[in-house]
């Protein structure tokens, strides 16, 4: 079998039974082990690797840095004055910065690319008879996949199958409208791309209906893939908080630049030697400016997207991460999101009398007993209005029962997977009756449609099976039938009674098509009007528990949840009560009301409504534009094709795995690969995270190089020598950041965060708190370090001793001050060290790195030090602890002021 063994025709004038005969395939697919083959032979179903970034180029761009230019040129100007010593430290330094930036740089860009692979295409595909689910890239030449609405297209197809198959092609076409497929060859040469009804081709999206495809072409062979093949690489596209950071630390730098002009001017009027001044001048801008921060905050994102895959929230626009730390309002589906997904039938009504449905779950075990009966199971009577509700959901219902080591799921719709474990209990035997109504054709759910029909053969009759929410069914019938023939007022009272209960009510409905349409196989929607109901079936989807928590939760942090549901409003109310959604007294808008209302009367109301029932896609763009439009910061949940541009237009996108369509998970932000809201609630959370552990990063670099800018400030105002010689400087940079910040980034973050409003998005890095406890850090950092140096100086000490005091005495003042920055609020005693190991261990290398320029003989030299006695370093650790202290105080300050907001 030859990709090219079509020479003479194209696939699109090839019979569906000449495509499955040239790929050797056949209408029930391919075996594993032969698309095994087949995979290894062509390769992934991919449009080409991507080019991941050399690490030779990651390095030499570390180079490509105004800080690094610096201190080339202040090594070339010691080496030119004879300072070989001092020349080789400065490039030591630089390679071994180099080094380490490199490896943060790749780390990120290695986790970012392993966090994108997490959002892997699905397709549906017929493997040894059965349909089975697997990622698009091992699709191969042959596969049979299975298209429904919502779906991308994950390869280029030969249609062999399709029913009121709509695909939009603008992708590939530019036209806008979606294009009605069939599969009957073609006989006309050549056809583009958008004149081939019975092709289908990857990229595109399948907007209605259904249909199954042969796979003609895969990856790079696709039309779509020979468009791309000379569009490869990928770029990392920088966040707007990226992009913030970027200028922040370039405003930040020409903030230091300017304070060591300052610097050299003021030691120079004071007649310091020139030299000197120069190489201070310049270490200072290197220990002051946080060149590393950006790639930080890059790997703090990262580490984020990371934690939120664990919680089920896979990232796949990286902005989403910090704006769920904005997010004010989250407007949520119900079924499966806040609620379980598990439906059972647990009553129905026949248009006379109720029944109670025993059992739960999909397990087909349980009775159907009359309602004001206490016992023994109900002997349903054929030809009765209940066994034809019961045959409809059975019937009418594209999904299957499947039991697997002793347990039953739904392959498939719950809620069609709860009539059919319904029918079963009642007796019905699933084969027999598919023989005795034998499907002829169907129209297939679709949100806008709002029903399901099916047109079945019985004996010499014609049958149609409708299902639906009861306002369709009974429209359909009253256009033929009067109220009294359809009980309409009997099944309204039925459905609202079973909405105050909280269950989904759906309407069972069939008719005998007429003598005239007996020969019409194509079922339409005209053939559904006037169809006799034959009763209700109530589902109960039970709220989850995790939900109730998390609704909680987010309201305790200022974050509103809102549910919007396609449900009758009685239902809703009851749902959202259970779940704590609205208050005490919830208000229910409908789709109904929203139609009535303009835009502005719309944004006055979604203040106060917290609950929409019976809407469409479409309602669900105008609450989130409304919701935007005052100012609120919105996620928005949504699931099917219509979902998405309520999606795109939300703040934050956020489409369901399980049962979301591939297009809604383009449009999506983020993908929920267990459809439930807790997970949601754990990405925000995880989202403030990332924006608290960056601001803890930012605070601790910043007061540590204001503390050494402090302390050579000090020196200069007290006319004594400077405490640092330039190499020092250089170090002190080196040995208190070069792992420390990076370790910050793993902090696992506080529930204190889930007690604060939420941020603006508009809010800067550098908060009003964050300044004033840089200055608290800085100031008691320089005070102490001043203190010893001065000390050591008028003891009696060597001035390279007594720099050596100095240098020492910043480094245990950073080892302290990195526990401080672990929180903003919480008491470093409370926080413990156990949380984050990879901070403990980076500042165990740090103390054992300058212990050993200290002591070592042969490292001296390093940085100019001289060994300290054991009670001088005792008073420098005793002595660095102020800065525990001056930080708790703030910290206790900080507590108290937020603590006095909430109770006023």
């Amino acid at each position: 079998m030859h990709l090219d063994a079509v020479k003479e025709k194209k696939w699109y004038q090839l019979s569906g039974e000449e495509g499955l005969k040239q790929l050797g395939s056949a209408p029930e697919g391919l075996s594993s082990s032969e698309a095994a083959l087949r995979l290894e032979k062509y390769g992934p179903n991919k449009l080409g690797d991507e080019q991941a970034t050399s690490p030779l180029r990651v390095f030499l761009n570390q180079f490509k840095n105004p800080l690094i230019y610096i201190l080339l040129l202040a090594a070339a100007v010691t080496a030119s004055l004879g300072l070989f010593k001092d020349s080789v430290v400065i490039l030591v330094v630089i390679l071994i910065n180099s080094i380490i930036g490199s490896w943060q740089e790749l780390r990120a860009e290695q986790s970012l690319r392993a966090l994108q692979k997490l959002s892997v295409p699905r397709a549906r595909v017929l493997r040894n008879g059965e349909e089975v689910e697997v990622d698009s890239a091992a699709l191969v030449p042959g596969d049979v996949v299975v298209l429904a609405s919502g779906d991308k297209v994950p390869a280029d197809l030969r249609l062999i199958a399709a029913k009121e198959l709509r695909v939009e092609e603008a992708t590939l076409t530019g036209e806008s409208l979606p294009v009605t497929k069939k599969t009957d060859p073609i006989h006309e040469e050549g056809l583009t791309q958008g004149d081939q009804t019975n092709m289908v081709f990857m990229g595109t999206v399948v907007v209605n209906g259904r249909g199954r495809g042969l796979v003609v072409a895969t990856g790079a062979h696709t039309v779509l893939g020979q468009i791309a093949e000379n569009v490869r690489g990928v770029s990392l596209t920088k966040t707007p908080l990226q992009e913030r950071f970027d200028r922040f630390a370039k405003r930040l730098g020409l903030v230091v630049l300017g304070l060591c002009v300052l610097l050299f001017a003021v030691g120079f009027a004071l007649g310091m030697e020139k030299l000197e001044l120069f190489m201070t001048a310049v270490a200072m801008s290197v220990a002051m400016i946080p060149e590393g921060l950006p790639v930080v905050v890059t790997i703090t994102l990262a580490i984020g997207v990371s934690r939120m895959a664990k919680r089920n929230a896979i990232i796949r626009k990286l902005h989403a991460v910090e704006t769920l730390g904005c997010t004010t309002v989250i407007c949520s589906d119900k079924t499966g999101t806040l609620t379980r997904n598990e439906m059972t039938v647990k009553a129905i009504y026949d248009g006379h009398d109720d029944y109670e449905v025993m059992g739960s779950g999909y397990d087909p075990v349980g009775e159907i007993r009359h309602g004001d009966m206490d016992a023994g199971p109900l002997e349903i009577r054929p030809g009765s209005n209940l066994e034809m509700a019961l045959r409809i959901g059975l019937l009418c219902n594209e999904s299957t029962l499947v039991k697997q080591d002793g347990s039953y799921t739904v392959k498939g719709d719950p809620t069609e997977g709860a009539l059919i474990v319904a029918a079963l209990k009642a007796g019905l035997d699933l084969e027999k009756e598919r023989r005795e109504y034998t499907q002829l054709s169907i129209i297939p759910f679709e949100s806008d449609r709002g029903y399901m029909a099916t047109l079945h053969q019985h004996g010499g009759k014609r049958l149609v099976f409708i299902k639906g929410a009861p306002e369709k069914l009974l429209h359909f019938c009253s256009l033929e039938l009067s109220p009294e023939e359809c009980r309409m007022p009997d099944l309204l009272r039925a459905s609202e009674e079973y909405g105050r209960r909280g269950l989904r009510v759906l309407a069972l409905g069939w008719k005998e098509v007429p003598p005239h349409l007996t020969q019409k196989k194509e079922l339409d929607e005209e053939m559904t009007h006037g169809v006799m109901l034959a009763g209700l079936q109530a589902i109960i989807d039970p709220p989850r528990v995790e939900a109730v928590q998390a609704v909680s939760d987010l309201s305790q942090a200022g974050i509103r949840t809102v549910m919007i549901t396609g449900d009758h409003a009685i239902t809703a109310l009851a749902i959202s009560e259970r779940l704590g959604i609205g208050g005490r007294d919830p208000h229910v808008l409908t789709g109904r009301d929203i139609e009535e209302i303009t835009d502005e009367q719309l944004r006055e109301k979604v203040a106060g409504i917290s609950v929409y029932a019976r809407v469409s896609p479409t309602h669900k763009l105008r609450i989130a534009r409304q919701f935007i439009q005052r100012g609120e910061i919105v996620a928005m949940t949504g699931d099917g094709v219509n979902d998405a541009p309520a999606l795109k237009a939300a703040h934050i996108g956020i489409a369901m795995g399980k049962t979301g369509t591939d297009v809604a998970k383009e449009a999506a932000h983020m993908v929920l690969t267990d459809d439930n809201f807790a997970s949601i609630a754990g990405a925000v959370y995880e989202g403030r995270v990332v924006f608290e552990n960056i601001r803890k990063v930012t605070l601790y670099l910043i007061g540590g190089g204001l503390a050494i800018l402090l302390t050579i400030l000090g020196t200069l105002l007290l006319g004594i020598p400077l405490p640092f010689n330039p190499t020092q400087i250089i170090w002190l940079n080196f040995v208190t950041s070069a792992l420390q910040d990076i370790s910050l980034a793993f902090e696992p973050g506080e529930r204190e965060l889930l007690k604060v409003p939420p941020r603006s998005p508009d809010e800067g890095i550098l908060s009003n708190t964050l300044i004033r406890r840089i200055l608290v850090a800085g100031v008691t950092i320089a005070l102490g370090t001043l203190a010893s140096y001065g000390w050591a100086l008028r003891s009696g000490s060597s001035l390279e001793e007594a720099r050596t005091i100095a240098v020492t005495t910043v480094v245990f003042f950073q080892l302290f001050q990195v526990l401080n920055s672990r929180s903003l609020s919480l008491s470093v005693f409370k926080i413990g060290l156990a949380g984050n190991p990879l901070l403990i261990l980076a500042m165990v290398v740090a103390l054992v790195a300058h212990m050993a320029v200290v002591y070592v003989p042969q490292l001296e030299w390093l940085v100019r030090t001289t060994p300290l006695s054991a009670d001088t370093l005792s008073a420098i650790l005793l002595l660095a602890l102020s800065v525990v202290l001056t930080v708790e105080m703030d910290k206790l300050f900080l507590r108290r002021a937020r603590l006095s907001i909430r109770t006023s």
